[in-house]
């Protein structure tokens, strides 16, 4: 699939993206992404909970994030397909709806807290009616979307990516013990509560959230028709350099995703535990709960980081469920791609943000919303993470770029070890 001619054919193209521009690129994207709202939220609550103890899961959880979005960048790469597309042009229809339907609801409900959030942090600095703000960032983002082009959208993601930087300002400004820091990154602390356990499967869960499996591809699919490759005959195949070129980049934007949620525990675990506030409602919450304990800047770099982020993650979340639904119905997609050429896709990522801004207006209580979605999305990460390996092993879609045996071996201890905190997270029901 990817042979001599090809290897020449793309050598001009690799010299262009290679150097720093390709590292601070789509794996930094989709690890900043991660990092959206429903992350810090989650990882501010199990600070705020636990304090310091869960700190080793930033490196624990490292390498499945990196395999996961390892996998969907080859699989679009090689095959030339998004992931949905995949599906749908190798295996049975049920199998297509099954997947989809749940990474549509995931998606949704998670860009809506991501709104509600968002809206939160904007109100601690402007007083402002929250539904208002909701509307308001939801039509700035779908007009981003709508007119701006793919390059626009991706370079206003890479600066958007580094507003995260303030959750590892916030957490210096909180001065952490070093000591307790040291003991909760190296020795990890398991405890079999019902309590305990949902907070690392929400965790995990929100950490390997479904949209990873599908963005990384489809923006790989992006950058091939940025190049000019329009037909999926021009886009199959890559080359050994740009599969190594891509593990470079994930490497990259997951070690720095790692980081900030690393950071973000670290910043409620040494101030809002130590002071006795335990449960934290919104993100925005623990940003105003963090200034009278660690000064007004380090609250306010927290509220900062959730709305610059959250523009960022929101549309990689519609967009994103809008092409797993194109694809599944053999639409034209693609941010490349003008609203007239592709109105359905289009179409599809209005209705969704549309659905997600009237989720807002339920009142629902938006940490333990993205909490127990984040639960959700960890039961439902082994049969897709399974999946995935399927495809990336299946010569029919990958030809000779099957995985590897250490890729396989990465990939079916994540699977397991994810399994295995669901299953603990279930035992702890019946006792």
């Amino acid at each position: 699939m990817s042979g001599a001619a090809d290897d020449a054919g793309r050598s001009e193209g690799e010299r262009k993206d290679g150097g720093i521009t390709r590292a601070l690129g789509l794996g930094l994207i989709t690890g900043a992404a991660d990092d959206d709202c429903s992350p810090i939220g989650t990882y501010a609550s199990a600070g705020a909970r636990f304090g310091p103890d869960l700190l080793w899961t930033a490196p624990v959880t490292l390498p499945m994030m990196y395999i996961v979005v390892y996998l969907s960048s080859k699989l679009g790469q090689v095959s030339g397909r998004g992931l949905f597309k995949v599906i749908s042009d190798f295996y049975p229809r049920w199998l297509l709806w099954s997947v989809l339907v749940g990474v549509l609801i995931g998606n949704t409900i998670e860009a809506a807290a991501d709104l509600g959030a968002m809206s939160a942090a904007v109100v601690l600095f402007v007083p402002l009616p929250s539904n208002s703000v909701v509307i308001g960032v939801a039509m700035i983002i779908f007009a981003l979307q709508m007119f701006g082009s793919y390059k626009l959208i991706r370079n206003i993601f890479r600066w958007l990516a580094l507003a995260l930087l303030a959750y590892v300002v916030s957490a210096v400004l909180a001065k952490p013990d070093v000591v307790s820091v040291l003991r909760g990154t190296l020795l990890p602390k398991i405890e079999f509560s019902r309590e305990y356990l949902s907070i690392i499967v929400a965790i995990i869960g929100t950490t390997l959230s479904a949209y990873l499996y599908t963005w990384q591809s489809n923006q790989e699919v992006e950058e091939e028709i940025a190049k000019g490759r329009t037909s999926l005959e021009e886009r199959k195949g890559a080359t050994e350099g740009e599969l190594r070129r891509s593990r470079r980049d994930i490497l990259i934007g997951m070690i720095f995703s790692n980081l900030i949620m690393y950071f973000i525990i670290l910043s409620t675990g040494s101030t809002l535990y130590e002071a006795g506030h335990t449960q934290i409602e919104t993100a925005a919450q623990a940003a105003e709960a963090l200034r009278p304990l660690a000064g007004d800047a380090a609250g306010i770099l927290f509220a900062a980081g959730v709305i610059g982020v959250g523009f960022l993650a929101v549309p990689v979340m519609t967009a994103g469920a809008a092409f797993d639904f194109a694809q599944a119905m053999g639409w034209k997609n693609g941010l490349n791609a003008k609203p007239r050429h592709a109105p359905k896709f289009y179409i599809a990522t209005g209705v969704i943000t549309l659905v997600a801004v009237v989720l807002n207006f339920f009142g629902f209580n938006p940490m333990k919303a993205l909490v127990w979605s984040g639960i959700v999305q960890g039961f439902s990460t082994p049969p897709l993470l399974l999946l995935m390996l399927i495809m990336t092993n299946n010569r029919k879609i990958m030809g000779d770029k099957v995985n590897s045996r250490a890729t396989n071996i990465l990939g079916g201890v994540t699977t397991i070890a994810v399994f295995a905190a669901s299953a603990g997270l279930v035992a702890t029901w019946f006792m």
